[in-house]
């Protein structure tokens, strides 16, 4: 494989690997759903302490995924892009092909 296309693999791992964890999976499908919502909301949201919390932010943030914008004392994020509710919608077809195919699978 050449390097160009290398690098291109490479690049959406870093994304989907951003996307691999259940709390930045909760996060985004949150702020796909209902737009920026500020730490302290996501904090609650997710169950964790908010350096945790702040952390996932911060991996999400990397791969391009979220963006933040500081107001006062309190940090906001969105979504850099809204084509993540596809990506959902994709994940859902596969876990519910799986689950009929289980079912088909035990009789």
């Amino acid at each position: 494989m050449d390097r160009k296309r290398l690098a291109q693999y490479e690049a959406r791992a870093k994304i989907i690997k951003a996307l691999a964890h259940p709390a930045r999976l909760l996060i985004v499908d949150e702020l796909t759903k209902h737009g920026e919502r500020c730490v302290c909301e996501l904090t609650e949201l997710v169950g964790l302490d908010m350096s945790t919390v702040s952390r996932h932010l911060n991996q999400l943030k990397n791969a391009g995924i979220v963006t933040d914008e500081k107001r006062g004392t309190a940090v906001y994020y969105r979504l850099q892009v809204p084509c993540l509710q596809g990506f959902f919608e994709c994940v859902e077809s596969v876990l519910t092909r799986n689950a009929k195919a289980q079912q088909e699978w035990l009789g």
